[in-house]
């Protein structure tokens, strides 16, 4: 049972906020906190933008740029805010930016940018497709004029992807050799 979705949807409408204290188990070898942890964590907030803006089952469909501008280190806090930024018929651009916050000082500082993909999996057969955004803040219209491009690139590089997947081996090495160049 699905509802029916209006046409489009401000970005706000898909914002999510997650604020996480960053732990001593948290931290990678050089004090700051783990690159994985955090894709953790923007891919968990990314998912809940893509279901409040389709009300459909999504899934990843791909990380396609997540840049690391700033370390997070322990007991700081890690914030990672998302909104639906572009849409085509099943999918969905997720930006996320990631704020740091030295909770001694109060400073805060931009710790890391990304943007993810998420596609509807199960649709109903009278399923009319993704709604589009609305930007409303500087921030977000800047973010939005460039999805189309952005789309772009990542169409290409997915058909990359596939042709260099037909190139690839799927036998277990160590078994027979044969991938070995002998």
């Amino acid at each position: 049972m699905f509802i029916e979705l209006p046409k489009t949807k401000k970005c706000r409408e898909s914002r999510i906020i997650q604020t996480h204290r960053v732990f001593p188990s948290d931290l990678n070898a050089f004090g700051a906190l783990y690159g994985g942890k955090l894709m953790s964590l923007i891919d968990d907030t990314t998912s809940i933008s893509a279901s409040r803006h389709c009300r459909r089952p999504s899934m990843t469909a791909s990380t396609d740029k997540l840049d690391f501008l700033h370390p997070i280190y322990e007991n700081h806090s890690v914030c990672v805010e998302s909104y639906v930024s572009g849409t085509g018929k099943k999918s969905m651009e997720i930006f996320a930016k990631v704020l740091g916050e030295n909770l001694e000082t109060g400073e805060r500082y931009l710790a890391a940018t990304c943007f993810m993909t998420f596609v509807v999996v199960e649709t109903e057969y009278n399923f009319k497709g993704v709604p589009g955004v609305i930007p409303e803040t500087n921030e977000e219209k800047m973010i939005h004029q460039g999805y189309e491009k952005r789309r772009a690139i990542r169409m290409k590089e997915l058909e990359h992807n596939k042709d260099l997947g037909n190139h690839i081996s799927l036998s277990i090495p160590w078994m027979d050799g044969s991938d070995l160049g002998e």
